[in-house]
């Protein structure tokens, strides 16, 4: 939509996106015969989308925002991704130049008040509580 003078979007939230047709991130190899979503149903996910183009030289970015040169002016993004699964690779990728292009540190320090600013001392703060309550438990 941004390169075309569609709509502007409000926002991307992605959950175990797909974003590299290329399938050969470490996670991809990693995972592979493991996770549920494994590097070869991934595969066979791209290739039901993009055909024998799958991995090649012509990929759009339309179809795989991996190849995407320009992620500049991209709406705010939410990832979801799991620290063990075949997509982290690419999301975390995909994460960096997203912020690469624009994003900035201390965000929650500069406007603490803000709702995201708030909504990510929380995710911490749930996230050290679980982390407690796990190393507890294993005592």
């Amino acid at each position: 939509m941004r390169d075309k003078g569609g709509p502007r979007l409000v926002g991307q939230l992605l959950m175990w996106p797909m974003l590299d047709d290329r399938n050969d991130s470490a996670s991809a190899h990693q995972m592979d015969g493991v996770d549920v979503w494994d590097r070869g149903w991934n595969g066979f996910g791209w290739k039901a989308l993009l055909g024998s183009g799958c991995g090649g030289p012509d990929v759009s970015p339309c179809a795989a925002p991996a190849r995407a040169t320009d992620l500049s002016g991209l709406p705010p993004a939410f990832i979801d991704v799991g620290s063990a699964e075949t997509l982290r690779d690419e999301a975390v990728s995909y994460a960096d130049r997203i912020w690469r292009a624009g994003g900035y540190h201390t965000f929650d320090l500069v406007a603490p008040d803000a709702v995201i600013s708030r909504a990510a001392w929380q995710a911490r703060r749930s996230w050290w509580e679980r982390v407690l309550a796990a190393d507890r438990r294993s005592d």
